[in-house]
């Protein structure tokens, strides 16, 4: 599964309607408010403890004067089994930081009203999720809106500061209920079509666009602008506000919308950006007849131009994210990334409107970039050994979030013209200053067909060159999404190796990063070239005297957990112990379990019964559960009852499968988790129960 930022903060929201509003609300009034913990450590190695105890930080926005950031930062608690996610200002210069709020409600989405005179946020303290404002110093904290059920799930403001628009969830289909108002109890669902869940939820509403008048106190005069449609915007699973927009001159929203539903929703990935002009209520099409996804719109300053992200084909998820403009001048829509061989995402425009910041993949790190619209050139600004996660403009610097395999997410302020970095929030500093972590090094391996491959290797905290070490491979989820340099707070290698392992990571093949011909590779040959670059990358590494080649692991998530289990079958007893966490085991039975049928028509090449496609024949003949006779290594599987995307029958087959051979197994199993783990107690357990299988196994 790819990398999806907005979801991060979506995530946090869903997890807390999980009762009642009143329940909800008198919950968290009563319990203590979670802070930042003040930890003294008696030891300088990592543990999933220590890991939840980073603050983390999302939602920067830059003042309407570009001087102050204002920001949330979300801290956990393993007690309360749950975060609190409270409200920042800081000085674009890196001073003045200020708590502006502290209460146990959790504020979201938090933005700066257009005259700076106030800031808007997401609160649940009413008992549903509403708009509230305060004073930019967090005093005069009062509700703004009253929208009935759950309230809304996001807003912004429109620049003339005269309405707000907001998303809210919006009941279309007829439920059991509905149709036989008799049966109040029942609890049966009745489907004619499919797609009736996705991701960890059952399709129940849809995420429609409100706009609404404001007059600094109240909402009033809220208008649906997708009435009565079956459709959402912004798109799920993951989408969020940065897929709405308004015009500067506060006349027209620009939304992301697929207007298709059922089964044709699922086997396409055309998501269109729509205009809707408020004055007369008419919606138009600006990307039509672009047949991928197109998303997340921005109007150029002055109104004239919006960019947008935009893929080629219809169906694939994974494809090149192309960076287009459309001039309402001259009527043109321009690609202007058609010679650059990377991705385009989280664009934002220059304060002067001549320029579009952007974010790329390249080499298995997310730099800044510069495109100038004069001449089409594209720069890049940024170079290290990091991630960035977002970019925008304050005054002559750019304000944006980095994070690293060894370090979570910080503000820094960037030079344009140097690129030149400087960090400026230091929120976990005190926490890493206590902590050693292994380093991280980078290393090109030569793979069957003649490829070089980067690989990251991390070492143990106080690496001893001259002892031997058990060795992790790690394989990548997505399929397509690049072993950058991220940060997770599960699947994370300072928490790997601060148990005294090697963790080796390869950019295999079908990831981005390396131009589009290396992405592309895996679609269809799920058990070719890119389990072979698996194999070059820990057979190279074993060379090493500091690797132990008698204690290997192999461990992934996703795509990855699916190589766990095809190479279970096939590593030709390399490896000592596996773990697979939210896998595919059994391809025939995912391709009629999954939502989203274009992953795997795509990926696949089709379904099972197409017995004439060849490619789709490859594919389900490279089934792991087709090799179930070959496992002879212990193996741990994760799974959980919330994943629909990889169904949980998946991970229970596959534990069955072994023991049913006599193979040495363990089953985690959530059943209020989905594809991830967002719960803290649920994480903690994640990481010892992942650590103490390794520890069985290779130790």
């Amino acid at each position: 599964m790819k990398k999806f930022i907005p979801f991060i903060l979506m995530a946090g929201i869903i997890v807390m309607f999980s009762c009642t509003p009143k329940e909800r609300s008198a919950e968290q009034a009563q319990a203590p408010i979670i802070e930042k913990p003040q930890l003294k450590l008696q030891s300088d190695i990592m543990t999933p403890e220590v890991l939840w105890s980073f603050g983390r930080i999302s939602e920067v926005v830059v003042s309407p004067d570009q001087t102050t950031l204002l920001f949330g930062i979300t801290y956990y608690s393993k007690e309360q089994n749950k975060g609190n996610r409270e409200l920042y200002t800081l000085g674009v210069d890196g001073k003045n930081l200020k708590q502006i709020t502290n209460t146990p409600f959790s504020e979201y989405g938090a933005l700066w009203r257009p005259d700076g005179k106030k800031i808007g946020f997401m609160s649940p303290e009413s008992g549903s999720m509403q708009l509230w404002e305060m004073n930019p110093d967090g005093s005069g904290r009062v509700k703004i809106s009253e929208v009935a059920d759950d309230g809304i799930t996001g807003f912004s403001y429109s620049p003339d500061g005269k309405k707000v628009l907001y998303t809210a969830e919006v009941k279309i289909d007829k439920t059991v209920k509905d149709l036989y108002p008799d049966l109040p109890l029942s609890s049966g669902r009745v489907m004619n079509d499919i797609m009736y869940r996705h991701w960890d939820t059952w399709v129940d509403t849809y995420s429609h666009v409100f706009i609404a008048d404001y007059d600094g106190v109240k909402l009033t005069h809220p208008v649906d602008i997708l009435k009565d449609e079956p459709y959402e915007s912004p798109l799920k699973p993951f989408g969020g506000m940065e897929q709405i927009t308004w015009s500067p001159d506060s006349k027209t929203v620009a939304y992301t919308c697929r207007k298709k539903k059922g089964k044709e929703y699922s086997l396409s990935t055309n998501s269109d950006i729509y205009l809707y002009d408020i004055a007369s209520g008419k919606t138009s099409n600006l990307t039509e007849g672009m047949m991928g996804y197109d998303v997340a719109p921005a109007y150029s300053p002055d109104g004239k131009k919006i960019a947008w992200q935009s893929m080629e084909h219809d169906g694939y998820e994974s494809d090149k994210n192309r960076l287009f403009v459309w001039d309402s001048e001259k009527g043109t829509k321009t690609d202007y990334t058609k010679n650059f061989d990377q991705n385009a995402d989280l664009i934002s425009w220059s304060n002067d409107g001549k320029s579009i910041w952007f974010i790329s993949d390249w080499h298995a790190t997310d730099e800044i970039y510069r495109l100038d619209l004069a001449d089409g050139k594209i720069t890049k600004i940024t170079d290290g050994i990091h991630d960035y996660q977002t970019v925008q403009q304050a005054g002559n610097l750019l304000i944006a979030t980095r994070v690293s395999m060894s370090k979570p997410v910080e503000i820094y302020s960037v030079d344009p013209a140097t690129g030149k970095d400087t960090e400026i929030s230091f929120v976990n500093k005190d926490l890493l200053d206590q902590l050693a972590f292994g380093k991280v090094s980078k290393r090109w391996i030569k793979t069957t067909d003649n490829k070089e491959m980067l690989t990251w290797i991390i070492y143990p905290p106080h690496f001893d060159s001259t002892k031997k070490y058990p060795t992790l491979l790690y394989c990548e989820g997505g399929p397509q999404s690049t072993v950058s340099q991220f940060w997770s707070y599960r699947w994370n290698f300072q928490m790997m190796v601060a148990g005294d392992y090697i963790v080796v990571a390869p950019n295999r093949r079908g990831l981005p990063g390396f131009g589009q011909a290396w992405n592309e590779e895996i679609s269809g040959d799920y058990g070719g070239q890119n389990m072979k670059d698996y194999l070059s990358a820990i057979d190279e590494m074993c060379k090493e005297p500091y690797v132990n080649k008698d204690k290997l692991g192999c461990i992934g998530a996703s795509y990855g957990a699916f190589s766990v289990y095809w190479l279970a079958g096939n590593h030709h007893k390399r490896f000592k112990a596996f773990i697979a966490h939210d896998g595919m085991f059994n391809l025939e039975a995912q391709y009629l379990e999954t939502e989203e049928m274009w992953f795997a028509n795509w990926d696949l090449g089709g379904p099972f019964w197409d017995k004439n496609n060849k490619i789709a024949q490859r594919s389900y003949a490279n089934s792991p559960h087709r090799f179930v006779q070959n496992w002879d290594t212990p193996i741990l599987v994760i799974h959980s009852e919330l994943d629909y995307r990889i169904p949980v029958t998946q991970g229970m087959q596959a534990f069955n499968a072994a023991i049913l051979r006599g193979i040495p197994a363990e089953f985690l199993y959530f059943p209020n988790e989905n594809h991830w783990v967002l719960k803290p107690q649920n994480g903690i357990l994640w990481q010892r129960t992942f650590r103490s299988w390794l520890d069985r196994w290779l130790k």
